[in-house]
């Protein structure tokens, strides 16, 4: 048996907080003081209360999240995106041993802010899907771009670029981990599929 869990997001609740950045001028980004972490830090999705081991890394300029079965869409005209973050691929959320991470899969729909070609050693080329998410890091919401991508294989299931440290004047310190000295709110895997009830699509297995 194994629950879907659709979280969707109305398009009121995305542009609002789109807007919220845009509008912000540089001379309040200049007043962001400095914050420094940890090469690795929790963070956790404003929308779903998901928690995530996050990997802050120099190299890449764009963040990216752990997706599956993305496919695009169109809606009122415009692009979206759809995709499934399945919690058993890296296991990050506390559970009161009611559920197993493998029963859960978040389903999101976001709209697109651009596309981006990946270029890959010995592999073709790779298109990924960009979309803005709000997160919330070392006690303070964030929200910056993250592209699409299978990070099934890998440790940490988000990435975290230049892009959000050079906005939001994050420092880090590449010698520690898990440096930050304010917790974000977040549920347990329970209380997560308890509070999209609604949401939670039963799925049973039909081979005999």
């Amino acid at each position: 048996m194994r629950f879907v869990n659709r979280a969707f997001l109305a398009a009121a609740l995305v542009f609002p907080s789109a807007m919220a950045v845009s509008a912000e001028t540089d001379a309040q980004k200049d007043q962001r003081p400095p914050e420094t972490l940890g090469y690795v830090e929790w963070v956790v999705m404003q929308d779903t209360s998901l928690r995530l081991k996050a990997r802050l890394d120099t190299g890449a300029k764009t963040s990216s999240l752990h997706a599956v079965n993305i496919e695009p869409f169109e809606k009122d005209g415009d692009e979206w995106v759809s995709f499934q973050i399945p919690l058993g691929d890296h296991s990050d959320q506390p559970t009161e041993g009611e559920l197993d991470h493998e029963d859960i899969i978040l389903e999101l729909e976001r709209p697109v802010e651009r596309t981006v070609l990946i270029k890959r050693k010995g592999a073709p080329s790779q298109k990924r899907y960009v979309v803005m998410m709000d997160f919330c890091i070392a006690g303070t919401t964030h929200t910056t771009q993250f592209s699409l991508t299978d990070r099934g294989k890998f440790s940490y299931p988000a990435l975290l670029g230049r892009r959000f440290m050079r906005d939001d004047n994050i420092l880090i310190d590449s010698a520690d981990s898990f440096m930050a000295e304010k917790e974000c709110e977040y549920m347990t895997l329970e209380e997560l599929a308890k509070r999209h009830a609604e949401n939670v699509v039963e799925e049973t297995d039909t081979d005999s």
